[in-house]
């Protein structure tokens, strides 16, 4: 049988029209038709062989994590992730969540594509222990399906905004004529203005939805939450489940509207299959921390700054710019303070200053101080994890300090130094007379030929000192005075 094998792929054909095997005993040669049949009868193998485990239907489900803060790394991931499973008909997207909340542009662009969606949208709160508040309230509030798993918790949507009052405090609460508890007035008009329009874009959420209006406004002005158990008794959920397995068996037959269709779900033999950010939006979750982008934005312009000191360096400056723009390009999808961003502006200019027109010290203390008040107000946000922290603030501040103290002393130390080059330099500078007639003729100055004007009578070989630069013309008098013979000795 091996050998019936072996002649089949030896390919070798005898004058009468029959197949005959035709193995060399001293080895066979390299046959195009043998290794042809044999990579088909691998590529066959492979073809027909399945995994094991792997589901016969072939009916996944991705399933979206958002695991911490929302930012624009994470709506990046999820939007990309719903854009995918739409272009592949899957049957339903899971996206499991365990947020504190985030930022707004990052919520609404999340909310914006389960919206449009044609794939339904389950987000399931998990595990125990987890929670949806902030943006997470809303996402939830959005999709199609919105489940829990016990021991987990949502609400405290109340936006929050820097600069009116206390950002950590909690609403404070009145009487009204009834004796009921309500929200007190805003602090503000701005404050009123964020709070009234989520109010508005959760109630239009939840009308959406058919979920309990009159709570996500509770949530909203009075950071109100719930527990799972709660939130199904109040209608702001659809389901409680204890794993996936449970959740995909309460999903079965439910229907819902999803991209202006009633879908029916259908998770029989339905896989999960977790996907993973890719390293897009890796990259973009690490240079969008606040933290990051202003190192890589300092590093940037300490480059710049180098390259300007030495043209010709090329690393400092070709580095420089790469990590200034990437910092540029992570400030720009930030909540950032205009005000702040100033600051550090005129911080960095001023330090700049020091380098260029040495005060010693004055620019570069007045810069130091712009950029420490600029990087603490600068992201303007209640999100703690889109803060800049104040060890990273108080390490590059202490950095620029330090570049400012040794540009100081280093202009200070030039100061005292002596002139060693240009214009300067020559006044003071020694030579010797070459010829000379009238008080003019030519000297010797470091080793090159001069004109020189001075007093009469000077001799051939004479050492002279500069004391001024007429043009190209040099003023020069003598360091021995008897070298300069009076005119009537001349006569």
């Amino acid at each position: 049988m091996i050998r019936s094998a072996r002649c089949l792929l030896s390919g070798v054909t005898s004058r009468s029209g029959r197949r005959r095997c035709s193995i060399a005993r001293t080895g066979s040669a390299f046959c195009p038709r043998r290794a042809l049949a044999l990579f088909g009868l691998l590529f066959g193998a492979l073809v027909l062989w399945t995994p094991p485990g792997a589901a016969q239907t072939g009916r996944t489900a991705p399933v979206l994590l958002i695991d911490g803060a929302i930012g624009p790394a994470t709506s990046d991931y999820v939007v990309g992730g719903l854009e995918r499973a739409a272009e592949e008909n899957a049957p339903l997207v899971v996206i499991r969540m365990d947020t504190p909340g985030g930022l707004d542009s990052a919520m609404r662009g999340i909310i914006r594509a389960i919206l449009r969606s044609p794939v339904p949208v389950v987000t399931y709160v998990s595990p125990s222990g987890a929670r949806a508040a902030s943006a997470g309230t809303y996402i939830l509030y959005a999709s199609h399906v919105a489940a829990m798993t016990p021991g987990t918790n949502l609400g405290a949507a109340t936006p929050v905004q820097i600069g009116g009052g206390n950002p950590f405090a909690p609403p404070q609460q009145e009487k009204d004529k009834d004796g009921k508890d309500e929200a007190a007035p805003a602090a503000g008009a701005a404050e009123a203005k964020a709070i009234n329009d989520a109010v508005a874009y959760i109630r239009s959420l939840a009308e959406l939805r058919g979920r309990d209006a009159d709570w996500g406004e509770a949530a909203v002005r009075t950071a109100a939450s719930l527990s799972a158990s709660a939130a199904l008794e109040r209608n702001v959920i659809d389901l409680v489940a204890r794993d996936t397995d449970d959740l995909l068996e309460q999903l079965h037959g439910r229907t819902v509207v999803a991209g202006g269709k009633e879908v029916t779900l259908d998770t029989r033999n339905l896989v999960l299959a977790e996907v993973a950010p890719d390293w897009r939006a890796r990259f973009l979750g690490t240079i969008t921390d606040p933290n990051v982008a202003l190192i890589l934005m300092m590093i940037g312009v300490y480059g710049l700054l180098f390259e300007f000191m030495n043209p010709g360096a090329l690393y400092p400056g070709t580095i420089g710019a790469i990590c200034l723009l990437t910092g540029l390009y992570a400030f720009a999808v930030l909540p950032v303070n205009y005000a702040g961003l100033a600051l550090i502006l005129l911080g960095i200019a001023l330090m700049a200053a020091e380098a260029f027109s040495p005060s010693f010290g004055i620019l570069g203390i007045g810069g130091f101080v712009a950029f420490v008040l600029g990087a603490a107000i600068l992201i303007d946000t209640d999100v703690p994890q889109f803060r800049i922290a104040w060890p990273v603030l108080g390490a590059v501040a202490l950095a620029s300090l330090a570049m400012t103290v040794v540009i100081a002393r280093l202009a200070l130390v030039s100061h005292r130094r002596k002139v060693v080059s240009g214009r300067e330099e020559m006044v003071g500078a020694e030579g010797t007379v070459l010829d000379w007639k009238d008080g003019a003729g030519h000297v010797f100055v470091h080793s090159e030929r001069w004109r020189a004007r001075g007093p009469g009578g000077l001799a051939a070989g004479a050492p002279v000192r500069v004391t001024a630069l007429d043009g190209l013309t040099l003023e020069v008098e003598p360091i021995d005075m008897d070298a300069a013979a009076p005119p009537a000795a001349a006569r």
